[in-house]
């Protein structure tokens, strides 16, 4: 990718924010919308520097990330062990796998007060609905690329003597790479998700908790201010995933670059 192209993406999405902000604006003022329903941009701004540079919302931040990185960080390594393992052997894979699929079906969020009378009000309870939900996209998606090795290759690696665990981390892995960092960039959206659901329903800290404490307050511009920092860091770990993809899986660059 040559600078100009660099250039054109990095333009591209600041020209649309751009017109957002002034479609926000012109669209408050047109319909005359009353700043407890929908805040101006100013408003929102006037809020980020509060909890940003004034550090009001730092603690907040801090808290949600911590169980942000904590969950994902269990839930993605539990899922990629337990992938390992059934991909391996077959029997375990004919016991558990019927026994995640139907877990996966329970609602998530319907967990949340239970995991709240389980682990309380602080981050325990965070970093398990968290792990929860990062577990099974990580989990399917390293399953399917652990599946999907050369069994050509591996065969040629038995023919010369290579063992179980040889095959395992030179012939399925690498072919596997693809598929878990997928697994891994849909898990940090829906690490987010988790976070917030458990600080919205009952947390003494976190942002999820501040927007709860917002709405009371009809503060919507502290509400905004809140969902996009919580967008920001969405974006900021999915570009992190994206930068690893393309440095670990370095044969599939021109495919990631593509979607990224």
């Amino acid at each position: 990718m040559n600078t100009m192209s660099r250039i054109v993406d990095l333009l591209l999405p600041l020209t649309t924010v751009a017109a957002i902000l002034i479609l926000w604006k012109l669209s408050i003022t047109w319909f005359a919308v009353p700043a407890y329903l929908v805040p101006t941009p100013g408003d929102v701004l006037v809020a980020l520097n509060n909890g940003l540079i004034k550090g009001v919302l730092w603690p907040h931040i801090w808290a949600t990330f911590q169980a942000i990185a904590l969950g994902y960080a269990i839930g993605c390594a539990a899922a990629f062990l337990a992938a390992a393992i059934m991909s391996e052997f077959s029997i375990m894979e004919r016991a558990f796998y019927p026994v995640v699929i139907g877990f996966q079906s329970i609602p998530k969020v319907a967990l949340a007060p239970l995991l709240i009378v389980w682990f309380g009000f602080d981050l325990e309870s965070k970093v398990v609905m968290v792990a929860l939900m990062c577990f099974f996209p990580c989990f399917v998606n390293t399953v399917t690329g652990l599946k999907s090795y050369d069994r050509n290759l591996a065969e040629l690696y038995r023919v010369f003597g290579s063992k179980k665990m040889d095959i395992f981390f030179s012939v399925k892995l690498p072919s596997a790479l693809g598929h878990i960092f997928s697994g891994l960039q849909i898990s940090v959206i829906l690490a987010i998700l988790g976070t917030v659901v458990v600080e919205i329903v009952s947390s003494r800290r976190g942002l999820g908790n501040v927007i709860t404490a917002s709405a009371l307050n009809f503060d919507v511009a502290t509400m905004f201010a809140c969902v996009i920092i919580l967008s920001s860091m969405g974006i900021i770990a999915t570009q992190i995933i994206r930068f690893a993809h393309r440095k670990l899986v370095f044969w599939e660059k021109t495919g990631v670059e593509d979607t990224a």
